[in-house]
This record gives structure tokens, sequence and C-alpha cells, in this order.
């Protein structure tokens, strides 16, 4: 059987095959070098759109006629009371903390961003936020930083106005209510009186009674961000009626602590005399920080985690 000679490859060839080899690497590298470009501007490089917060806050109260620090000053001190609790028993105890907080006036109850500028990816420690403003007490925000969406009023001020999901508002009147964002704007929200808007969840409490279906709720669509089932670390705030509200955090991931489910978290609201009770940012996020001491163990291993925003009271 008779077979005929290979074809011999030239150097014309090997060049062409050289070069398909190259440019299939390069566009690798080049979908990575996107890809790795991408995570870094989305989760790490600050997006700053408004760098001195406190600052456009006077302004804009300023511009509408207000005075928020008079209001503070005529309101006299907030009355907090912290106290510490086990929920649970056995394996599934857990440790939480609790700041009842009676005000005189809802202007009392703040919200500070870090580094006191609004934007995405723009952190600091709960304590190092607190400890800027003076904070006799503070809990951890909804980091909305981490996200583009939702809608944020924060002292009286509109910083964001996207629609997305079941928020929470504190009006000037002291009171407190869930809603949908989507059925509303964050105009309507500050002509009705909105002081404060928190954009995370779920709702936990809702005129009374522990909201149905929260046990199956997801936080967000982000990349590792998608459950928060389970048992976690928690953050929490309620009113148990106008200008009187608790702030809660729950410890977790650790052999002390194991932290609460949801429908866990909603009974412990509901217990402490809460009629609506709106779920925050958790995990390593949950910090409570008292006379700039912080009061918890984040994250089960006592490191805080750097956030975008706290809710204070002076």
């Amino acid at each position: 059987m008779s077979t005929s000679p290979r074809t011999p490859r030239t150097p014309r060839t090997r060049r062409r095959r050289l070069r398909t080899v190259i440019a299939s690497i390069a566009a690798l590298l080049a979908l990575v070098a996107g890809v790795v470009g991408w995570a870094l501007d989305r989760y790490v490089i600050d997006h700053v759109e408004i760098a001195d917060a406190s600052a456009y806050e006077a302004a804009l109260s300023e511009d509408a006629g207000t005075a928020e620090s008079a209001t503070d000053e005529a309101a006299g001190e907030a009355q907090i009371s912290l106290s510490q609790h086990t929920y649970g028993t056995g394996d599934d105890a857990a440790t939480y903390y609790v700041a009842d907080i009676e005000m005189t006036d809802i202007t009392q109850l703040r919200s500070a961003f870090a580094e006191d500028a609004f934007g995405e990816n723009i952190i600091a420690d709960p304590s190092e936020i607190a400890e800027e403003v003076g904070a006799a007490l503070a809990i951890n925000g909804d980091y909305y930083g981490f996200r583009s969406d939702g809608i944020e009023i924060r002292n009286g001020v509109v910083y964001r106005d996207e629609p997305a999901r079941e928020g929470a508002v504190i009006y000037r009147d002291g009171t407190m209510e869930v809603y949908d964002e989507t059925t509303t704007s964050a105009q309507e929200l500050l002509d009705a009186g909105a002081w404060q808007t928190l954009s995370f969840g779920p709702a936990l409490v809702d005129d009374g009674s522990i909201v149905d279906g929260i046990d199956q709720v997801e936080a967000d669509t982000n990349v590792g961000n998608h459950s928060i089932q389970g048992d976690q670390p928690r953050t929490a705030i309620g009113m148990i009626e106008a200008n009187h509200y608790v702030l809660v955090v729950v410890d977790g991931r650790s052999d002390s602590s194991a932290g609460v489910t949801l429908d866990e978290l909603a009974q412990i609201m509901i217990d402490l005399g809460a009629t609506e009770a709106y779920n925050l940012d958790g995990g390593g996020s949950s910090t409570m920080v008292s006379d700039g001491d912080v009061v918890n163990v984040p994250g089960g291993r006592g490191h805080e985690r750097g956030t975008s925003d706290i809710l204070w009271v002076g």
C-alpha cells in the first residue's frame, strides 16, 4: 500500500499558527483585564458624588429655611439605655445588644457617611464614623454605598432616588413605617415629612405583626450577596412609639453566639415592643458603638468591617 508523503510545514504556516495563538492569548488577557477592571470599578474604587455631605445638608437646610442644629439644642438630650441579652439556648444561643432610645425630637436620630462623603465604595469602620460626628450611640446603617439604587433620604436631604425594594422611612413627627419604594419617589416622601429613609430590608414588623415571607427574601442580586437567610449577625431598627426607638445588634459566626434568623430577629423586635421594625445590613457589618467603644463582637472575631454609613444619636 502506498501512502502520500506528508506536506512539510512551511515557515509561513508556522508563523500563521503562532499569530493565532498569540491573538487568542491576547484576547483572553483583555477579557480578564476587563473583568478585573469592572470588579475594581464596581466594588473597590471610590465614586464620590458629594464630597462634603455636612456642608451639602447645611446649605439645603438654609435654603429651605430650616435649622436642625437649633432644633437639636431646643430638644435636649436623648435618653439612651443599653442592655445585653441572650436569645435561644445551647448551641443556638445568640447574644444581642439593645439600645433603647427616647428622644424629644426625631432630629436627634441622625445619619453620617464614611469620610463625610456620599457615593459608592466609600467606607470606614463604624467606630471611626461615630468618632468623627461625636456619637454617643451608633449602629451601622444600610450600606447604601454597596449599590447604586434605592431611595436614600438622610437628615431630611435627598441623596438618591432609584426605587428598587422594600424600604423604611422615619418621618419628622417621630413615626416610622415600612413601604414599597417602587410605589413612590424621594420627593413625595420628602413632601410627606421624611427625615430618614433606609434601603436594605426586609421589613421585619409592620403594624405590630411579623411580616410574612421574610424567610424567603434576597437582599440583592449582587455577586455573593443573594441570600441573607440562616443564623447570621444582624442589625435592626424598630419603633415602639413616636420618638421612642430600639436599635438592635446581634452577634454571630462564633462559638459564643450563633446569630439569628430573620424570623428570630423579628420576634426579638416584637418582644421589645416594636410596632414597626426593619432589617439593616448585617453579617460582618453589624456593629454597635457606645461612647467610642465597640459594644459587640463584629463578625464573630471582633474586627470591624468598613461600611458606608451609620445611624447615630448624640
